[in-house]
């Protein structure tokens, strides 16, 4: 079977996700590369081929991510389900910090996915403060924004 995600499927997934990275929150609309429509549960792990399992994933979450579906969170030493959109809530697994610079993990799978993704690498981090001086972060269509 083909792993050709339909045009009309990939527009309700970028609409679903107000066009946002759906686990890092980075806005596609300010990216120069278009995000990826990808399966949270990789086919080959067995993951269904219907929206329920796809996410908008910028590059670097979708490369970082690949197909693990597990991580250490560092705090418990334990291995822990990284965070699936279409599972989990991302505000009862993160927060943005004071600066909104960076994501803080809350829960065990926060933490492991803050980690194993690598939400705040440097050159995000410094994206992240260009964009909050003109106003583009955090995203005005994060519901997550306060």
């Amino acid at each position: 079977m083909s792993r050709y995600i339909s045009e009309a499927i990939q527009i309700q997934v970028r609409e679903r996700a107000c066009y946002l990275c759906e686990y890092c929150h980075a806005s596609e609309q300010w990216q120069y590369v278009t995000f990826t429509v990808d399966h949270v549960i990789t086919l080959s792990k067995d993951g269904a081929r219907g929206i329920e399992n796809l996410a908008l994933a910028c590059f670097h979450c979708n490369r970082q991510k690949s197909d693990r579906l597990t991580a250490i969170d560092l705090e418990s030493g334990e291995e822990v389900t990284l965070f699936n959109p279409r599972v989990h809530s991302w505000r009862q697994h993160f927060i943005w910090s004071k600066d909104t610079l960076s994501i803080i993990g809350l829960t065990p799978i926060g933490r492991a996915t803050v980690t194993a993704l690598d939400f705040n690498r440097q050159r995000i981090i410094n994206i992240r403060a260009e964009d909050s001086k003109i106003g583009r972060h955090p995203p005005s269509n994060d519901p997550i924004k306060s």
